[in-house]
């Protein structure tokens, strides 16, 4: 799949499949990775304005962000993740299920 359907996928994931969804930070595009972390490859990256929506969460590198230093990973779809640092969840810690 190209990085522009991966990013097309990662945006349209359903908020009505239970999950919510969350703004990336403002002025941001935001790599997203095949695995928590950022020595894994970058799947897609997603433009200014974009909303993900957070499957699960699991600890991972710790990056620094618009909302802090962190090592928390929100997985957005299969195999996707992004650095919770770049994403305005509103809490310091877990907002949805631990991956795995």
């Amino acid at each position: 799949m190209s990085v522009e359907n991966e990013t097309h996928a990662v945006q349209t994931l359903s908020e009505g499949s239970g999950y919510k969804s969350y703004p990336v930070a403002p002025g941001v595009q935001l790599n997203v990775r095949s695995g928590p972390g950022t020595g894994y490859p970058v799947v897609a990256v997603l433009p200014l304005g974009a909303r993900v929506t957070i499957r699960c969460q699991c600890a991972g590198t710790t990056v620094s962000g618009p909302y802090g230093t962190t090592n928390l990973w929100d997985c957005v779809g299969n195999g996707q993740f992004v650095s919770d640092a770049y994403v305005k969840t509103g809490s310091d810690g877990y907002v949805a299920a631990h991956c795995g």
